[in-house]
Formats: C-alpha cells, sequence, structure tokens
C-alpha cells in the first residue's frame, strides 16, 4: 500500500459524489490532524452527511482518495473507484466509526450486545473481554444498569451514548458523528454533548456533523463550512464564527443567528 506523506490522520482530496447524476460532492480537500476535534457545518441538503459517509465507504465515491494513519484507503478515478487492493472494508471502518443520527443500534440485541458485537465479530476480541470492556464503557457513560435492556426500552439520549460506547468499544483512532442531537429531544441533548465533550478531552480524533454551533465554538479545534459541494471556508471556530471570510459563510451565519 502506498504511503501518504501527510502528518493528517485523515487525509482527503478531491473526494466527488453524485447521486442519479446530481452532484453532491464536487471536489472535497479535507485534512485532520490526530487527536483534533473538526466540525462540518453548512445548510441542509449541503453535502455534509454524504462526506461522512463517504469517508468510512458507507456511500462510495466517485472519484478521489481518502486516506487513513498513512495508509491510501481508496483508489481511482470516475467510474473506476475502488477501495485499495489489500483494504479489508470492516477493519477499516472499525477504526473510524460513524455514530449515526438515528442511532442505528441493533433492535434485536440487548445494549450489551450491542456493544461486544464489533469487537467479537471485526476484530476477533475474546467474548469475556469484550464484555469486560462494554461493561467498563457503559459504567463510564452512566449506562451500566441499562446492559439488559433493549433499545426500545432506552430513551433517545441514552440511545445514542450507547451508540457512542458502541463506537468507542472498536478501541477506534477516530469517530465520525452525524448530527449527533438532532433526532433528541431538547432536554435530553445536554446528556450527550457531555458525553461528546469527554470524549474530545480524551484525545479521540472527532469529526462532528452538527447543528450545535454554540457547542462547536466551545470544541472545536477546526471548524469547516461546506457550500456548493465543496469546503468553501476552513478556520479555526473563532476564525469561522467571528470573522467569516466568503459571502455564502456569511450568509448561513446570518440565517441560523435569526
Amino acid at each position: 500500500m502506498e504511503p501518504v506523506r501527510d502528518e493528517a490522520l485523515i487525509h482527503i482530496r478531491g473526494l466527488e459524489k453524485s447521486f442519479k447524476g446530481v452532484p453532491v460532492l464536487r471536489g472535497i480537500d479535507l485534512s485532520v490532524r490526530k487527536g483534533e476535534v473538526a466540525f462540518i457545518i453548512g445548510p441542509s441538503g449541503g453535502g455534509k452527511s454524504t462526506l461522512l459517509r463517504c469517508m468510512n465507504f458507507l456511500e462510495t465515491p466517485n472519484a478521489g482518495t481518502v486516506s487513513f494513519a498513512g495508509q491510501r484507503l481508496s483508489q481511482g478515478s470516475k467510474d473506476s473507484f475502488q477501495l485499495a487492493p489489500d483494504v479489508e472494508l470492516r477493519k477499516a471502518r472499525a477504526r473510524m466509526p460513524m455514530v449515526f443520527q438515528h442511532f442505528n443500534l441493533f433492535n434485536h440485541m440487548t445494549v450489551l450486545g450491542n456493544i461486544i458485537e464489533g469487537p467479537v465479530v471485526v476484530k476477533g476480541q475474546g467474548k469475556a473481554d469484550a464484555i469486560a470492556n462494554a461493561r467498563r464503557l457503559l459504567a463510564q457513560f452512566g449506562l451500566a444498569e441499562h446492559e439488559s435492556k433493549y433499545p426500545a426500552q432506552l430513551s433517545g439520549g441514552q440511545k445514542q451514548r450507547v451508540a457512542i460506547v458502541r463506537a468507542l468499544a472498536l478501541q477506534p483512532e477516530a469517530i465520525l458523528f452525524d448530527e449527533p442531537t438532532s433526532a433528541l429531544d431538547p432536554q435530553l441533548v445536554g446528556d450527550v454533548l457531555e458525553a461528546m465533550r469527554e470524549l474530545a478531552g480524551s484525545g479521540l480524533t472527532l469529526i462532528i456533523v452538527s447543528h450545535e454551533m454554540s457547542f462547536a465554538r466551545v470544541l472545536a479545534d477546526s471548524v469547516h463550512f461546506v457550500s456548493g459541494g465543496v469546503i468553501a471556508e476552513s478556520g479555526s471556530a473563532e476564525q469561522v464564527f467571528e470573522r467569516p471570510q466568503t459571502t455564502a459563510l456569511r450568509q448561513f451565519m446570518d440565517s441560523i443567528q435569526r
């Protein structure tokens, strides 16, 4: 596998994605360093979630390269895009799992079953070790008493925290978050944001698509504004929120502040 000479943990160049001939991503360039908390913001329908899904190949890009920890995961160009030949998809995803807007828990499994599934099936961890690690994480996130429950028995905030624990149980190098609070009732958002704040403080790399601008102002190391299928502006939280350079970003900030 060809090494990528870049200090970034995640390195994306020229990423393109279309649906039924309609371009959604038109050439995304993005680099995220190890330990960085990167927020992706922008108007609805602008391609933010598609970008995340292309990072771990829940959607197959039409062109561009995705590299992770110095290894190129993808290769090719339009109409011939493919994974690099020595990349195993499940293991690649386990290195940067996604926490979804609507949780995506297995409804037929208990909380504990959801959490140990990936470590046992994908990473080959022994079941006893996987259970011990899952219980440690459940206790850390205030969920220990829920291990035998099924997702239908949990609140939305509890489901999302279980989804975070499920991702952490894979011992990933990065976690992708796709609007993790948008499906929650307002009174449940705080618990999930606090769990994410704890993750950020641990030094784990986080890439977060979110409409929680106040949260991004406090937590983000970098903010990337997606508009027209490209990253139109990037910078620190202070730069992006206080000194936007592009007309598109200024209009977006005006729209969310009304």
